[in-house]
């Protein structure tokens, strides 16, 4: 019996019922599911160095809301960016229902996924899918315990 590679997202959404919606499609895609409400929560944003090991990603995939109320996915993903963060390095998504065109132009140019809410599911399903099919068999992942 072949066994299915088991994925990680991260998903930070302040709406408790987007981000639960989110987390429900990735658990029943198989994913092992890590969301919180905004970044600045993340235990891993708090260090001001990038503390995982370079050679091993924190997760597959980040899927980030882009109107937070301290900060927004694109600061975000810049952010790890410039910290040499190595976690979904090309695994980016961010959801948002009011884009400008310097928002999606600079997600773009991040690497970043753009979805406009309310998203649909099949759309973001479709963009897992696809991404899954590049993420190497062999990747490890780095080891996450937090207890909330």
């Amino acid at each position: 019996m072949k066994h299915k590679q088991q994925f990680r997202a991260i998903v930070f959404e302040d709406d408790p019922s987007c981000r639960d919606l989110i987390a429900l499609i990735l658990r029943k895609r198989g994913y092992e599911v890590i969301s919180f409400s905004e970044p600045l929560v993340c235990p891993l944003y708090l260090d001001p160095e990038c503390t995982c090991p370079q050679k091993h990603a924190f997760g597959d995939f980040l899927i980030t809301d882009q109107r937070m109320p301290r900060m927004t996915g694109l600061e975000f993903v810049e952010s790890q960016t410039k910290r040499g963060c190595q976690g979904c390095v090309s695994n980016k998504a961010i959801i948002s229902a009011n884009w400008t065109t310097e928002e999606i132009d600079k997600a773009e140019n991040l690497g970043c996924k753009v979805f406009r809410k309310p998203f649909k599911i099949d759309e973001l399903t479709q963009w897992l899918v696809e991404r899954e099919k590049h993420i190497p068999k062999n990747r490890k992942l780095v080891e996450f315990e937090w207890h909330r």
